[in-house]
């Protein structure tokens, strides 16, 4: 989904001023939003997530100047999401995540108005469609599970993704990411809260049903300090770090938050 319209998270091209490139910003489903636990219906019926994910799929790191993502290729053994809130095959694209300048703030998604220092974004699409980018403008076209990282001990798991960062510090540099699996990021624990939204970044397509994990995974102090090594710019720019790459809450408007778990 390559943007015209330059956008980025700084005082003039920020998340206050996307809606004049993308009207939908003002939308009945936009995403982040803050989740209030005794406001989330529980629903029986909701069933537990699957996820069959293929470490073999994993192809590359990139840094694309908003984040930077571990992209999967589409083949036959491919990385799937089913069951949960949503019907039909989706396949996983990507992974990224949001954080912020300190380890108090940084998640898009907030509890109870309570921000945390990161949050991991698992971006997969309805194998119904074509393609990833037909699938981006349609309704049920993407599932996102969202995971919240909380300050602890140092992640193990987590390292082998931070550890390629070296390779990719600024805007456009892509590196071989292989043989990763994005279950190990997972918490124990898959009890979700899942609500309609849409893409937190341009273009803001309101086609993304969100499963946010409610039990967070571990992340160290040091570890958050390698996500803001990265830049924002391209190579020999002004060097600018990437923090507070993150979108705030945005208003619910009457949509039904439910939960998996009581």
């Amino acid at each position: 989904l390559a943007m015209s319209h330059a956008w980025g998270y700084g005082p003039y091209n920020g998340p206050e001023t996307w809606e004049k490139g993308f009207p939908v910003a003002n939308g009945p489903r936009q995403s982040p939003i803050n989740i209030i636990p005794n406001q989330a219906l529980y629903e029986r019926s909701l069933k537990p997530l699957k996820l069959k994910y293929d470490p073999s799929n994993s192809s590359s790191i990139l840094n694309n100047g908003h984040s930077f993502q571990v992209d999967y290729v589409d083949d036959e053994n491919t990385s799937t999401l089913t069951a949960g809130p949503i019907s039909g095959i989706y396949r996983l694209k990507q992974f990224h995540f949001h954080w912020g300048a300190s380890d108090d703030r940084g998640s898009e998604h907030t509890v109870k108005g309570f921000m945390f220092p990161c949050e991991l974004h698992l971006v997969h699409w309805n194998t119904k469609y074509p393609s990833f980018g037909e699938a981006a403008s349609q309704p049920d076209g993407l599932a996102v599970v969202g995971v919240f990282l909380k300050i602890g001990s140092a992640n193990p798991r987590l390292q082998k993704v931070l550890d390629a960062l070296n390779a990719i510090k600024s805007k456009g540099k892509q590196y071989i990411f292989e043989n990763f699996d994005p279950k190990t990021l997972l918490p124990v624990s898959l009890d979700y809260w899942t609500y309609d939204g849409s893409l937190t970044t341009p273009p803001l397509l309101e086609s993304v049903t969100w499963i946010v994990l409610k039990e967070p995974i571990c992340v160290s102090p040091a570890q958050m300090a390698q996500f803001r090594s990265l830049h924002f710019n391209a190579e020999g720019e002004a060097p600018c770090c990437m923090v507070d790459n993150y979108r705030p809450p945005q208003p619910l408007k009457g949509r039904v938050v439910r939960s998996s778990f009581k």
